[in-house]
């Protein structure tokens, strides 16, 4: 039977992939006592990166967004994983981190960002709501547009 965080992935019509390995010498995530670490996400979809560029320049705002919303669902899928495929063990969303590749006129970072913030409160309502920081940067892992990291609270 589906857990009440299932069922409300599938109400929205989220599918979670499977969790990606590390492109690089990390680990996907780190548990320490009840939290949960993971490493940043990219707005990666069977395989393939699906937003690439800079803010201000080649990407827009919305599809920034929607990229970040991606990153989210990653961040989800990697958590079930550290959480025994039991995402009812989630207790809140502590904190994102979200990376922005701008350029230095671009200041939207946060519209780019609740991208992946709207996703979390949707799939875990009141739990999903968190602290965060959205961050400009000069450039992102493969060319990327958006990153998001994620603490999680897990029981």
């Amino acid at each position: 039977m589906a857990g009440k965080v299932e069922s409300q992935l599938k109400t929205l019509g989220i599918t979670l992939p499977e969790a990606l390995s590390p492109v690089a010498n990390y680990v996907p995530f780190v548990k320490t006592g009840n939290l949960v670490f993971v490493s940043g996400q990219l707005p990666m979809k069977d395989g393939t990166l699906q937003s690439k560029g800079l803010l201000g320049a080649d990407v827009s705002v919305a599809d920034a967004a929607a990229a970040a919303r991606l990153c989210a669902i990653n961040l989800i899928a990697q958590a079930k994983v550290a959480c025994g495929g039991d995402l009812d063990r989630i207790k809140r969303v502590v904190k994102l981190t979200g990376f922005v590749a701008s350029g230095p006129n671009f200041t939207d970072h946060p519209k780019v960002v609740n991208g992946a913030s709207d996703t979390m409160v949707e799939v875990f309502g009141d739990a999903g709501r968190h602290a965060r920081a959205a961050v400009g940067s000069s450039s992102l892992p493969l060319g990327a547009a958006v990153e998001v990291e994620a603490i999680f609270e897990i029981t």
